[in-house]
């Protein structure tokens, strides 16, 4: 009875645990869910009112339009409209190119496809340059031409024809993709950057006071800053077009996103000093652990205004320790702390700047009347890493995927070889982007495949029983409707584009019913082979593995910080922000990479240091006294050796290394006066930066 008992028991038990994991599943997933499916129906409502309208104005090809609808749609009103602009300009572009190009080698196949090719290799070229969702432009620019180009070299005297028409398809969809998700529920960007925004704030807070705790530099969180920032620049682009922006929280978001690249640095060299703090034997004045102590506990706390109001507090209190030290320190345990105190005040001014920045945006946040204005300096925002030799390689990769696809469809005379090329154009200009195009391509395949089956079914047994327009909206509808929810959620994106952009070309929807099953097939024959074999040029032509992109992120960090060893760089908040756009492309590859490269972001963490470093001290050396200018620049022509050698394998140079900077720190502690302080603190900075033996020991100096 006892043994029934417990397993009723156990039973309920389950059950209990069954239901509430569902009810939590659910909350989870169904406004997810919710929001997939509402984007979905706003897309579908707008490919057929776009449809519609371009079938009553009589446009040959109405099909393109539910195409465009379903490529330029997002999620968020901003990302749509923006999307929209940028395929309109590009669409425009690469209709005027096409029709520049064709007629001009209409006697010459190979010459114009190869004129067609460099094109989309130029197009392709400066959107892998700019990087930002601008480069969508030139994408469509590129591969509007493919889709044109190589299908007119059968019928060049229509081209212009066909580039007005396709002009006007594709401004048609995006018309319509805008009324539809501007004013139908519009779902507005605003929101998710504000969100966004209030929890980088929260992480910068959280990764000083980890600092602060000791914790080591690969848990301190500081590095996530960078992925976030780098993710609020892509969302920020499209808040111009989610009409509630102003220019002066544009400027406010460059000035934040200036002073939080810097904080990543500055926790850097916190992270580094409260280790040696930590380290043991050390006397530490109980005034820096009281303050050490109430940084961190204001810095942990949730509660918003108390923790704003003590900013200014702190701020003053570790400024005033900062001068007591300097000025009692006689060894070189006291300048550290001195240092120490630098940093942190920077720390604590940098978070509480964000916060004054932040108060127009965030107006949630209450404001206390003791608040400082925030500072008025020039803005620099975001700095994008730009490799032109990889996008080079890239470009050069397409041009040739596309070229060869010329050839073997010229010569062997494929009478739907022009399908296949422009696809092939297509994939090309859409998936370079990716440092590895091939498992994308593989879900767009399988979409396509998907797609084309679908197409068949629909082609050859549902439209023609379909009389009227609303009876083809509701046969239309379940397909689209599913797909469309699909393409709201970036693991399955590209896979619903293959049904989305398949299904209406295959189907032919045109004024009238005209299924060809033939058509169809070599159409599907020619999509096919056009994305196989771009999955396999591509993968030798254009894939960069994730240890290769690590490497050469950390190949050109290391060799811009040997520049500053050479020469001072004209702007510091560039540079800064620069790295911080490098960390972020170096931390999103890093999960592919293998474990030996775990290292990777304090190899780019240094060069970013060690560039700052001497980047001040190459002010410094302007204003120095003679015997300190000349070993200043010894330790320049050192340190540019030193980051020349890229293992660090020479031990006598990172001995001398050493010896220099130990030499340097004995003429700034022989000195009391105000660039001697700075040029101590540099020198700490610098040692720890290199990861030399303790950042300093009094018995090196």
């Amino acid at each position: 009875m006892n043994t029934l008992s417990s397993l009723s028991n156990l039973r309920h038990c389950v059950a209990a645990l069954t239901r509430s994991s569902q009810t939590f599943v659910l909350r989870t997933a169904l406004p997810e869910d919710v929001s997939a499916i509402l984007f979905s129906i706003k897309s579908f409502a707008a490919a057929m009112l776009a449809y519609y309208i371009a079938l009553r104005i009589g446009l040959a090809r109405p099909s393109w339009s539910i195409v465009t609808v379903y490529i330029v749609s997002q999620t968020s009103v901003g990302a749509s409209l923006s999307r929209g602009v940028y395929r309109l300009a590009g669409t425009t572009i690469g209709a005027a190119a096409t029709v520049a190009i064709v007629p001009n080698f209409v006697n010459s196949p190979v010459l114009c496809s190869i004129a067609l090719s460099a094109w989309i290799a130029f197009c392709l070229y400066f959107s892998l340059i700019d990087r930002t969702p601008r480069a969508y432009a030139f994408v469509l620019a590129g591969y509007t031409a493919s889709l044109i180009g190589f299908p007119a070299l059968s019928d060049p005297g229509a081209i212009f024809d066909t580039a007005i028409v396709r002009v006007q398809e594709v401004s048609i969809g995006i018309l319509c993709a805008t009324l539809i998700h501007r004013y139908v529920a519009p779902k507005r960007i605003t929101g998710l950057f504000n969100k966004k925004m209030s929890g980088m704030m929260s992480d910068a807070r959280h990764s000083v006071a980890a600092a602060l705790r000791g914790t080591p530099h690969q848990d301190s969180g500081a590095w996530r800053l960078a992925t976030t920032l780098q993710l609020l620049q892509g969302m920020g682009t499209h808040l111009p077009y989610d009409f509630a922006n102003s220019l002066t929280r544009r400027r406010h978001r460059k000035m934040i996103h200036d002073r939080l690249a810097r904080l990543v640095l500055v926790t850097a060299e916190l992270t580094d000093h409260i280790g040696y703090l930590n380290a043991g034997g050390k006397n530490v004045p109980e005034s820096l652990r009281i303050l050490l102590e109430d940084v961190r506990n204001s810095l942990d706390g949730e509660d918003e205004l108390p923790r704003r109001q003590s900013y200014p507090n702190l701020i003053s209190r570790s400024h005033g320790l900062k001068t007591d030290l300097t000025a009692s320190a006689l060894r070189i345990d006291d300048r550290i702390y001195a240092n120490l105190t630098r940093h942190l005040s920077e720390a604590l001014e940098i978070l509480h700047e964000c916060n004054q920045l932040l108060r127009p945006e965030m107006r949630e946040y209450p404001v206390a009347q003791s608040d400082e204005k925030p500072a008025t300096e020039t803005a620099k925002g975001y700095i994008f890493h730009r490799d032109h030799m990889m996008a080079a390689r890239s470009t050069f990769g397409a041009f040739l995927t596309i070229v060869t696809g010329c050839l073997v469809w010229i010569y062997s005379a494929w009478p739907d070889g022009a399908t296949a090329v422009s696809v092939l154009g297509v994939c090309c200009t859409l998936f370079s982007s990716f440092d590895t195009p091939a498992p994308h391509i593989m879900k767009y395949i399988l979409g396509s495949f998907y797609g084309v089956l679908i197409s068949l079914v629909y082609s050859f047994a549902l439209l023609p029983q379909v009389s009227d327009f609303p009876v083809l909206v509701a046969v239309l509808a379940p397909v689209f409707i599913f797909a469309g929810s699909l393409q709201a959620r970036p693991p399955t994106t590209f896979l619903a584009m293959g049904i989305t952009l398949t299904l209406p070309i295959l189907c032919d929807l045109g004024s009238a019913y005209q299924g060809d099953f033939a058509a169809s097939l070599n159409t599907s024959v020619a999509l096919f082979n056009a994305t196989g074999f771009s999955v396999i040029t591509m993968s030798l032509l254009q894939t960069v593995q994730a240890q290769a992109a690590i490497r050469r992120l950390l190949t050109l960090s290391r060799r811009d910080a040997r520049r500053k060893a050479l020469r001072p760089a004209a702007d510091e908040t560039l540079w800064i922000n620069l790295m911080a756009d490098r960390t972020a492309l170096l931390l999103t590859r890093l999960p592919g990479a293998a474990g030996s490269l775990n290292h990777a972001p304090f190899g780019i963490l240094q060069s970013l240091r060690t560039g700052h470093v001497l980047n001040q001290l190459h002010r410094l050396h302007k204003q120095a006294a003679d015997e300190t200018r000349v070993s200043l620049q010894g330790l320049f022509s050192l340190m540019a050796r030193y980051l020349e050698n890229k293992n660090q394998t020479d031990t006598s140079l990172n001995i001398a290394v050493q010896k220099h900077i130990g030499d340097l720190m004995k003429l700034a502690l022989s000195a009391a006066d105000e660039r001697a302080v700075a040029l101590a603190g540099l020198l700490i900075d610098l040692r720890f930066a290199l990861g030399l033996p303790e950042g300093g020991r009094n018995d090196d100096y």
